[in-house]
């Protein structure tokens, strides 16, 4: 089974009769396309693990404008990292971009069955590394690049969400509408315009 062996790739000294519990404590769905899996006001009390499709975190403005934070596709494991986020109500949505499999993980369970385990000391680290680098990065170039240097940062850094990700979420993402992402694509002569 994928979610079994996603596991035992993250937590390769985690004993064979843990893994199994583990395991089989998630549940997994098949959300459909904008189905959440996460709702703003919510506590995040569950691990994901995407097998199939991909995930967009966003946020929704008082005026219900969305606003992509992230994106995550196969094999992304998400959790709540902080403290914070496991206490207090989440901010944000965590929705299927298009219909997926999703595996999910009681947290609770998790930390129980890994909490000591040097494999989740360092996932843990290498998420919280990844979360402040990609912090870092989108600041840097919301503060200092224009909106076509952002979309070819995008291109360079991250083409296949390009090829999965409706135009109109990519330009969320780079701080644009998608009338203005679909101008700026026809004068890089990515489209006929």
């Amino acid at each position: 089974m994928a979610w079994h062996q996603a596991l035992a790739r993250r937590f390769p000294e985690l004993a064979p009769a843990s893994l199994t519990t583990l395991a089989g404590q998630a549940r997994r769905e098949t959300p459909a396309a904008q189905v959440t899996l996460l709702a703003a006001g919510d506590v995040w009390r569950h691990a994901f693990w995407v097998e199939r499709g991909m995930l967009r975190l966003c946020y929704i403005d008082s005026e219900g404008r969305e606003s992509n934070k992230n994106f995550h596709a196969e094999d992304a494991f998400i959790w709540p990292v902080t403290e914070a986020m496991q206490r207090e109500p989440a901010a944000f949505f965590i929705a299927a971009l298009n219909p997926a499999t999703v595996w999910r993980l009681p947290y609770a369970a998790l930390q129980a069955e890994v909490g000591e385990l040097p494999s989740w000391t360092a996932l843990r680290l290498q998420a919280l590394a990844g979360l402040l680098d990609d912090k870092m990065r989108r600041e840097q170039t919301f503060l200092q690049c224009t909106a076509r240097q952002r979309y070819e940062a995008l291109l360079r850094e991250r083409p296949e969400w390009t090829g999965r990700i409706p135009l109109r979420h990519l330009a969320s993402y780079l701080g644009m509408t998608d009338v203005s992402l679909s101008r700026l694509r026809a004068e890089m002569g990515l489209i006929e315009g």
